[in-house]
């Protein structure tokens, strides 16, 4: 049976010099066949809004919607948890975090990572014979044998972590903005809040620190470099190869490539989508000119969009958790038509006649935009959400926009509610819910939208298909290989998903949000940090709110508990949800060490400030 292997160089590996020093593309025993190449990529904190074959509003996705022009689109597509570490493993092991031990994120100083004992999908296909690369984030531990190269990876080239976790000299943009390092020779300033000081974000080729800190405005040139030339070589050696790429897009900060003309606007957000669109469609390429009819292409993403970044967050689309958002209503003195109006989260509202109101005295700026026909919840003819944004968190108005007669009265100081974010960090829709496509021509079909409900979980057991690999022995697993699906053969994907908690309420990684069919299921909600610092409150459901997800897509009015409908499906969530623990309980599950010391800090350069080292 052939082999390949990993070549450690502890020293010496240039960033400019021979392509991919640590890897044997060497044909040894069986060859490829007709094994398809496996090209994976991950998006970070990308909105299922962000994609515009998903949402008309969105401009700036032209090569990803080409894509799914030309492949299949997932409407219906969920990250297995709403943070970065436990959605990460999950893709590589197939299973959720209270079976994998991975429950919420590694640390700059974490001496462990991804349990030793999970088999990832790159040990899985390198045993199979394929050549093995990650470029990007990996930020499932660095220390030791937690490095990628010893997970299954052949090759690395990335960050061990979010790009928001060391300080560069190139800072980007940030909300609340971060300082650049500081200079050889000059003191440590005091933190930030949410910013890292005192050391500075490394880049890895391998084993090695190539680069620190990283100048994240080259950052996302170099990965694509890298992904097409280890396209170019693992083709050219006639072996299948799985190329895992964990773009830093759409986290922050969002790189300063080039400086925006006119900030106001151009967002710094939507220049990150174009650089990241424009970075998928360089690897997109280079797969089309050599490996065309021979490799299979996963885009999707690990959360929702981090909306205490304000505008440098993404788009939920209409996955708005309005009952997160809308739990608690002003002050005595206003009416409640006029509340509904003004409300500082995304409203459902139907042809206004006006697209912009902006007044500064208000302290509200507010943007009408179209939603696009979606399914079935959309029956009703063109609909339109009115999107505000409070700028004065305790002033309102009391006049009308312009053009608009009197829709009652306002009063002109109300009490802003607490609600905090319904995305990035909890489990309403626009945590977990996240674009995807897949493009693999003649084997996929072009141009079709698929609405089977599928996951990250299922990237793992689908390769292994495809790949005409084995799964492990001796686990359970939580994805389903949806290759039926991919292939146009089935519209048949899970019945039930379970929707970790992830920060926003309850203890890590447990299952207390549950989806069955089109119902949703809550037996603890609450609102992350949103933009104007309102965290929603943890609060326990003995009877969970149930939504019907067909036709409330907001999550904005759950199921009256007393109608024959919750009283049909809540005995059903029960049972789903004791059966997912039973079957927990009885399984191999792995444990995660979490402890830190400050030891493992990658660090190049331990006698200078912050790190800081030379590119070799």
């Amino acid at each position: 049976m052939g082999s390949i292997f990993l070549k450690v160089l502890l020293v010496g590996v240039s960033f400019s010099g021979l392509l991919y020093p640590l890897v044997n593309f060497c044909i040894s025993g069986k060859t490829a066949g007709q094994r398809p190449n496996i090209v994976i990529i991950l998006a970070d904190d990308m909105g299922w809004g962000d994609l515009g074959a998903n949402w008309a509003e969105t401009k700036d996705t032209a090569n990803l919607d080409k894509m799914a022009s030309e492949g299949m689109r997932f409407v219906d597509f969920h990250a297995a948890a709403s943070t970065c570490s436990p959605s990460r493993a999950s893709l590589l092991t197939g299973r959720l975090g209270l079976r994998n031990g991975v429950t919420h994120n590694f640390a700059v100083t974490s001496l462990g990572g991804l349990p030793l004992n999970e088999s990832t999908l790159a040990e899985v296909l390198q045993q199979a014979g394929y050549v093995t690369g990650m470029i990007g984030k990996w930020h499932l531990g660095h220390h030791g044998s937690y490095h990628p190269n010893f997970r299954g990876f052949d090759y690395y080239f990335g960050i061990p972590y979010s790009h928001d976790m060391g300080c560069t000299d190139t800072p980007g943009y940030n909300h609340p903005p971060c300082p650049a390092c500081p200079p050889g020779g000059g003191p440590l300033r005091k933190h930030k809040r949410d910013c890292y000081m005192d050391v500075a974000l490394p880049l890895y080729e391998n084993l090695c620190i190539v680069e620190q800190p990283v100048n994240l405005s080259s950052l996302a040139g170099k990965y694509a470099e890298k992904a097409v030339q280890f396209i170019q070589q693992a083709s050219a050696s006639r072996r299948p190869f799985l190329l895992y790429v964990a773009l830093a897009h759409m986290h922050v900060p969002i790189s300063a490539t080039q400086p925006l003309p006119n900030p106001r606007g151009q967002r710094p957000y939507q220049a990150g989508l174009r650089e990241m669109d424009n970075l998928v469609g360089q690897i997109k390429d280079k797969v089309d000119s050599t490996a065309k009819e021979h490799t299979f292409f996963w885009f999707t993403g690990d959360n929702g969009p981090w909306a205490q970044k304000c505008e440098l967050a993404g788009s939920v689309g209409p996955f708005t958790g309005l009952w997160q958002t809308r739990q608690e209503r002003a002050g005595s003195g206003e009416d409640v038509e006029g509340w509904r109006w003004m409300e500082s989260h995304l409203m459902l509202a139907r042809r206004h006649s006006w697209e912009e109101y902006n007044v500064a005295e208000s302290g509200l700026l507010c943007e009408l935009v179209m939603i696009p026909p979606f399914s079935a919840w959309d029956t009703v003819g063109p609909a339109y959400h009115l999107q505000c944004s409070i700028t004065k968190p305790r002033r309102l108005w009391s006049q009308n926009p312009p053009g608009q007669q009197s829709r009652g009265t306002r009063t002109k100081e109300m009490v802003t509610k607490i609600c905090g974010s319904s995305a990035k960090q909890t489990t309403w829709e626009g945590g977990h819910r996240v674009p995807a496509l897949a493009y693999w021509p003649g084997r996929v079909p072009a141009n079709v939208t698929s609405t089977a409900l599928l996951s990250v979980l299922d990237i793992f057991p689908t390769v292994v298909a495809l790949a005409g690999a084995s799964l492990p022995q001796g686990r359970h697993f939580d994805g389903l290989d949806a290759s039926n699906v991919l292939l146009g053969r089935s519209q048949m994907g899970h019945r039930v998903l379970f929707h970790p908690n992830s920060g926003a309420a309850g203890e890590y990684g447990a299952l207390q949000a549950v989806r069955l069919e089109q119902y949703k299921a809550f037996f603890i909600t609450g609102g992350a940090e949103a933009c104007d610092g309102n965290i929603g409150p943890e609060q326990r459901h003995d009877l969970p709110l149930i939504f019907n997800l067909e036709e409330d897509a907001a999550e904005g009015v759950p199921l009256q508990t007393a109608s024959a409908e919750y009283q049909a499906v809540l005995p059903q969530v029960r049972k789903v949800l004791t059966d997912i623990l039973q079957d927990v309980a009885n399984d191999n599950i792995s444990q995660v060490d979490y402890t830190q010391d400050p030891a493992v800090t990658p660090c190049c350069n331990p006698y200078h400030i912050a790190c800081r080292c030379q590119t070799v």
